[in-house]
């Protein structure tokens, strides 16, 4: 597929605006050198809605676009609860942890567990995330965006892996978190509007015309598809190897409302880098809870956008649709249709000018995530690991620079190892479950700091080394096991063994770093309010719609 003179218009003028403002927000005033706050936490001046919106572009990606999307043609509906669940973790994250580390004035998570635990558990912990973030985050982007190219355009997969990675530098490596900040308020528009767009052209290709009827014909024809809470044995699908396995092993059942799924949620959204240092940037605490207010919104409108698609992408398939679809769906390297196909086949469908528009979108959703874990992995490696350890009396400026080297080499390594990914029929499951290695050690270190007193240095240093070592072992031992009842299980296991240790070495005593909460650190605006009642609400009735 070729895009259109329009389309290249649209996409390219994107192109443009996004690198032109990043280059322009970045500018210093004259005599002023950027120091380690501008570059880092962008100077500590974002409004509310800068917040809201650079949570969202810097979360919605490829993971989201194409591989929920992936992830919808083959589970359904379920896959939605990821994001209203979201928005239900962004309200506890801005109610209980917010305050706390906007009170210690942190740059970095790591930092956060150097002021109440001790430099190992900051070390151990900022290393996880260096490789998370480099190994796992920044190469599943990089490789469901190539893949985007290469089946839309069918441009060679790394040449697209080359070239998203090079868009995203030349303005974030520059800038820092300001330049990806603020162009991530355009890049949200653009992500809602294009989103919006395959939408309504998925339904209408369904509908025969009609978005409305289309929407109403995919609960008849996979109702299954539409069941929030799966069982064992309810849905089959594709491993991707030809053969089939049980839905459940990926959301199990009611695990995705009171087990798992709140672990892996409160890590992501409360405990991760490239998420809170937005929060941790805001003006105030005010401004960032309703950012998180913002971004709870948006998370709502989000399963729209990326989970209805690849259901219609199931209908159309399921039926038979054109032979051109079918063939774009299907992977030519093992001539099986994969899921994660779903959403560059249907872009193929939209009319000349919104295909451009989609495009951008999709882009848009790519570039701004990538640009936001390149400057993650840049701060918690110079904050935490280069200054601590090789500069310690490093300058300010040496500070921003040793940020920009480390972006660009994280970039390079993701680059390399993202082709690696072909082999997955649902990148999006892949992300989940590997970074769900670690996340129970970093709830439960997280959790037990802010609110047991008594949590000792050492418990967590214990809760963090062994996260992983479990995980891995519960797989190989028990390999039917759901990923996300692992990271319980393992939640529990880390939970008991830190109080115990905590009881014993500390003797009943409060950790001298423990920190003192009470209800005035909680206190939230009427407004603030408000908005949690009102996403509260529709979780609710979302749920009681589909159950």
């Amino acid at each position: 597929m070729l895009l259109e003179p329009i389309d290249l218009i649209v996409f390219f003028g994107y192109c443009f605006l996004i690198i032109g403002m990043g280059l322009f927000v970045s500018r210093e005033k004259k005599g002023h050198v950027k120091n380690s706050s501008d570059y880092f936490l962008a100077s500590k001046a974002l409004p509310w809605w800068a917040v809201g919106a650079s949570l969202i572009a810097s979360n919605i990606s490829a993971e989201q676009f194409i591989g929920m999307s992936g992830s919808g043609f083959a589970l359904g509906l379920a896959i939605s609860t990821y994001e209203w669940m979201a928005a239900a973790t962004l309200l506890v994250v801005a109610i209980f942890f917010l305050p706390v580390y906007i009170k210690k004035g942190i740059y970095t998570m790591p930092g956060f567990l150097l002021d109440r635990y001790d430099t190992r558990v900051r070390t151990t912990m900022a290393i996880f995330w260096l490789l998370l973030y480099v190994f796992v985050n920044l190469t599943s982007v990089l490789y469901l965006g190539a893949l985007t190219l290469n089946t839309i355009l069918d441009v060679p997969l790394f040449t697209g892996i080359i070239g998203l990675a090079a868009f995203a530098m030349i303005y974030s490596i520059y800038g820092g978190l300001k330049a990806v900040a603020w162009t991530d308020v355009v890049q949200v528009v653009f992500l809602i509007a294009g989103g919006l767009a395959t939408t309504y052209i998925s339904l209408v290709m369904v509908g025969d015309g009609s978005a409305w009827e289309g929407l109403g014909l995919l609960r008849k024809e996979v109702p299954g598809h539409f069941s929030m809470i799966l069982s064992k044995g309810e849905m089959m699908i594709s491993d991707g190897k030809g053969g089939s396995r049980d839905a459940y092993l990926d959301l199990p059942g009611l695990s995705v409302l009171i087990g798992g799924m709140w672990i892996t949620n409160l890590s992501y959204w409360g405990f991760n880098q490239y998420i809170t240092q937005r929060a941790l940037a805001a003006k105030s605490l005010d401004e960032a809870q309703k950012g998180m207010i913002f971004a709870g919104f948006l998370k709502l409108l989000m399963p729209l956008i990326v989970v209805i698609p690849g259901i219609a992408a199931w209908v159309i398939v399921k039926n038979g649709g054109d032979t051109n679809f079918i063939q774009s769906m299907t992977d030519p390297a093992t001539d099986l249709v994969k899921s994660d196909r779903a959403y560059p086949t249907l872009l193929q469908l939209l009319p000349t000018g919104l295909k451009g528009l989609a495009f951008a979108a999709l882009t848009a959703a790519i570039v701004s995530s990538l640009a936001s874990m390149a400057n993650s992995t840049s701060t918690i490696f110079t904050m935490d690991i280069y200054t601590k350890y090789f500069g310690k009396n490093a300058s300010e400026s040496t500070q921003v620079k040793v940020g920009r080297i480390t972006a660009l080499v994280a970039f390079v390594i993701a680059a390399l190892v993202a082709p690696a990914l072909g082999q997955l029929d649902q990148a999006f499951q892949f992300i989940q479950e590997y970074t769900g290695f670690i996340s129970p050690g970093v709830f439960a270190i997280f959790f037990f700091g802010v609110f047991w007193k008594k949590t000792t240095s050492n418990a967590a240093l214990v809760g963090a080394s062994l996260s992983i070592p479990l995980s891995v072992v519960l797989k190989i031992v028990f390999p039917n096991l759901p990923f996300l009842d692992r990271m319980g299980v393992v939640f529990l296991v880390l939970a008991a063994l830190m109080i115990i240790i905590s009881l014993i070495e500390g003797k009943g005593k409060d950790h001298p770093n423990s920190i003192e909460v009470n209800k005035e650190l909680f206190k939230t605006s009427i407004q603030f309010k408000i908005g949690a009642i009102l996403i509260a609400g529709i979780i609710a009735a979302l749920y009681t719609i589909f159950w």
